[in-house]
């Protein structure tokens, strides 16, 4: 068991940035709700706890309250923003709502030597040379401490906090008012690597093979004898799973294929060939498009249409779970589920953060389903997913390979699902992927595609008057998928894909290019 950091959601939009920031460290950690039970959290055996930010006061009526035992554990403990507050409130201290509140980049000034400043040292200067320097940071706050608990010192001060950071060396007991977490407190990794390594003293043994050994023993244990079914998409978080637990339990593994209908031009093929020839994986592929087309009639709102392609998928691999079972019956079902996944679909881990949308394979999933699940990547980020799957031994074309969500096309046609409209954005979609191919922008680019609008514009094709469907372009630049940046794509490459669209692709007349981050938009529109 490697060592741990328990990490308590009090509700910051950042909270998933710090997980980030302590996996960086090769520290495992794990998110869990302020208030989730006790036994839940200490199970994990952490090393130590951080406590998110939040946007609540400390003195609101019903605000979060820190649970009696992180003090009592006598575990260290570092604060953030809300979690500071809340620290020196229960020890304590005093907080009050500052007279000018601090939102955004600010200067902070460290006023005392401390272990948490260890990595804070420049050019090998000694630790005592380490009071004074200044610091950029995050600042996102409306409250501040106004008088420190007994056995506190200032560690740190800005222009609004007299206390932007505290310390009790002796109990290890830390808060800092900005955010270490946000790549806008550039040395703000080094700040958390710290504490969890020198002051929590976790050992940096997390990584993609200590992982894979541990998630190996996990799943045989709980699979036993049994045999396996995996909804097998061909994207990458799928394929990693696939190859995780069929180096758990070999031929009890079997995969299943199922076209929707909804898929990339080529897709279904490709993913038969890669895993059944090339990986030598057992697989039975469905052919399930007119279920799906059904099951989606007349459907707009993305969140009913996540929920039914979900459950479909669930009762798809129930039926093919039963045949193939015939002799020996199978209980459980593999999904490439990510932490991303389980965050922006309040699952429960996430409940103390606003639902973003529903991930198919999260929030819908029926209540009767009757496979158990096996989700060995649910706490794993995307870019840890890909480091998994090359340490298993996937090949470049599949762990590199773009996401591609699990309700495939159905959320990239906004508005009614229909074959004609899926048609359409499929030669579009292809477009877009062999012009950024071609310009060798497919590793720099983390994820692009189409997106089929339902609305018409008119235009002037040929001296005549066109009233066509609208495609737009969306290419991101991201790390982990929870954060990430329109791609800056040459502007000959974009009038290339729009080019041909609006001449290859039967009833286009107009492309657009998304320029959202994420926040505030989402990678995908639905």
């Amino acid at each position: 068991m490697t060592d741990s950091i328990a990490i308590l959601d009090y509700g910051s939009q950042y909270t998933q940035l710090i997980a980030r920031r302590v996996r960086e460290a090769h520290v495992y950690c794990e998110l869990f709700p302020w208030n989730a039970p006790r036994d839940k959290v200490m199970a994990l055996k952490p090393k130590g706890f951080i406590l998110s930010g939040g946007p609540s006061s400390v003195y609101d009526e019903g605000a979060p309250t820190l649970p009696r035992y992180v003090l009592e554990s006598g575990l260290p403990v570092l604060g953030l923003c809300y979690g500071m507050q809340l620290l020196a409130h229960s020890l304590g201290g005093q907080v009050a709502p500052s007279q000018s509140r601090e939102y955004g980049p600010a200067s902070v000034e460290l006023t005392a030597d401390d272990l948490l400043w260890t990595n804070l040292n420049r050019n090998g200067n000694p630790k005592s040379e380490i009071r004074n320097q200044k610091l950029d940071v995050w600042m996102s706050h409306g409250d501040r401490v106004e008088s420190l608990p007994p056995g506190f010192i200032s560690l740190a001060k800005s222009d609004h906090s007299p206390f932007a950071a505290m310390g009790d060396e002796q109990r290890k007991l830390y808060g800092l008012q900005f955010h270490p977490e946000v790549r806008h407190t550039p040395r703000g990794a080094a700040i958390l690597s710290a504490f969890v390594l020198d002051v929590c003293g976790c050992a940096p043994t997390w990584t993609p093979v200590s992982f894979i050994e541990e998630a190996v023993s996990v799943i045989r244990a709980k699979v036993g004898q049994g045999n396996v079914v995996c909804g097998l998409s061909g994207g990458v978080d799928s394929a990693v799973a696939a190859a995780l637990v069929h180096r758990a339990v070999g031929d009890q593994l079997t995969c299943i294929f199922v076209d929707t209908g909804m898929l990339r031009k080529g897709e279904g093929e490709q993913v038969v060939e890669t895993f059944q020839r090339a990986m030598g994986m057992k697989l039975v592929a469905v052919n399930a498009i007119e279920d799906f087309l059904t099951a989606l009639e007349g459907v707009t709102d993305p969140e009913q249409k996540r929920k039914i392609i979900g459950e479909k998928f669930i009762r798809i691999f129930e039926r093919e779970a039963k045949a193939i079972g015939a002799e020996h019956p199978i209980e459980f079902l593999v999904q490439g589920t990510l932490y991303p996944d389980v965050i922006e679909s309040r699952g429960p881990e996430r409940q103390t953060a606003a639902k973003i949308k529903t991930h198919h394979n999260v929030g819908g999933l029926p209540a009767d389903m009757q496979l158990k699940l096996i989700e060995p990547l649910r706490y794993l980020f995307k870019d840890e997913v890909r480091a998994v799957g090359s340490a298993l031994g996937l090949p470049d074309e599949i762990v590199w390979r773009q996401p591609f969500p699990g309700p495939g096309l159905a959320v990239r046609v906004l508005g009614k699902v229909t074959w004609d409209r899926l048609q359409t954005l499929r030669e579009a979609d292809a477009i877009v992927r062999e012009e950024l191919r071609a310009a060798g922008l497919e590793r720099e680019i983390a994820q692009s595609f189409a997106v089929l609008l339902p609305v018409k514009t008119v235009g002037v094709m040929g001296d005549g008057r066109t009233y066509q469907s609208v495609v737009a372009i969306r290419a991101v630049t991201t790390d982990d998928f929870m954060t990430a940046d329109w791609a800056r794509i040459p502007s000959e490459v974009l009038a290339r894909i729009s080019n041909r669209m609006v001449n290859q692709v039967h009833g286009v007349n107009r492309v657009v290019y998304d320029i959202t981050s994420k926040p505030p938009g989402t990678i995908e529109w639905e």
